[in-house]
């Protein structure tokens, strides 16, 4: 039996067994349900058993803006240029010289197309990477269940100019654990033409941390944004409530934007190097079970 039928198979597998395997497959060893102690079996077991109704709204990428407003203010929020149900029905008229377009499911920087100058930008393969995007499914990929009844739209939005200072917008990434900021990292060179994304993690205080996870380090470590503690508050205040969240943001000086809310980084299945760290990270996640355990 070849591989591509058994990931076929694998995935008519309810979520839970479908985790397992797929944990197994990355790590060597299947998850431990019962008394998870990691953050990548954590995360696991919060995609099984922490399934709260407004986590499909928080992971949609049009949706969470209201959400993001109403708690810490529209000023965050990057405008909205349009949106629409396909690609096919974008209004390129109503659209400035610089924009962003996304889908409304995408994770990460999937289904992200950034247009620079109206003039020379490529339509047609920009509406091909969107329609190719908007039939991926991250809930049958990853099990994450949020995803699962998110409107699939496309977005459009402003376009954030890099940073002249540093020619480049870094991404604020805060690991937050029931509305307290344990750490983040910080994600750049994604504006550099060529480059792949680098990654430097810091604890709460902006130290530099000795591991990796699915990126190098940046050759040059990033400094301290003049906004982090403008930034901290506000992920403390969009993660309250919650057992984890990841908040992301863009400093580009004279503001702080809000990037996106990810509940499942790396959707637990990217091993840390060194591994230890894994269990650091796990350390600061308190699960649900474990609160109700120690009451």
């Amino acid at each position: 039996m070849n591989n591509s039928i058994l990931v076929r198979l694998a995935r008519l597998l309810p979520d839970k067994p479908y985790l397992s395997l797929k944990f197994y497959k990355t790590f060597g060893r299947f998850p431990s349900w019962e008394n998870p102690q990691t953050f990548s079996e954590k995360l696991q077991w919060l995609k099984i058993y922490d399934r709260k109704p407004e986590y499909t709204m928080m992971v949609d990428k049009y949706a969470v803006k209201k959400y993001v407003a109403d708690i810490i203010g529209e000023e965050y929020v990057i405008p909205t240029l349009g949106v629409w149900e396909k690609p096919e029905d974008i209004d390129w008229d109503s659209l400035p010289n610089q924009f962003v377009l996304k889908t409304t499911h995408g994770g990460g920087n999937d289904g992200v197309v950034i247009c620079q100058d109206k003039r020379k930008f490529d339509k047609k393969m920009a509406m091909e990477k969107l329609n190719e995007n908007l039939k991926t499914d991250l809930y049958k990929i990853w099990r994450e269940w949020p995803y699962k009844d998110v409107t699939k739209r496309v977005l459009a939005e402003e376009y954030i100019e890099p940073r002249p200072d540093i020619m480049d917008l870094p991404d604020y990434k805060f690991f937050c654990f029931d509305g307290k900021v344990k750490g983040l990292f910080v994600a750049t060179e994604r504006q550099k033409v060529g480059a792949e994304v680098k990654f430097d993690f810091f604890d709460a205080d902006f130290n530099h941390l000795p591991f990796r996870q699915g990126h190098d380090h940046a050759a040059i470590t990033p400094a301290k944004p003049e906004n982090f503690d403008l930034m901290k508050k506000a992920a403390e205040l969009l993660s309250k409530g919650y057992p984890h969240m990841r908040v992301d943001f863009y400093d580009i000086g004279n503001k702080v934007l809000f990037g996106e809310l990810t509940l499942y980084h790396f959707s637990g299945m990217m091993p840390f190097e060194p591994t230890h760290w894994d269990k650091v990270f796990g350390d600061m996640l308190t699960l649900p079970s474990e609160k109700r355990r120690h009451k």
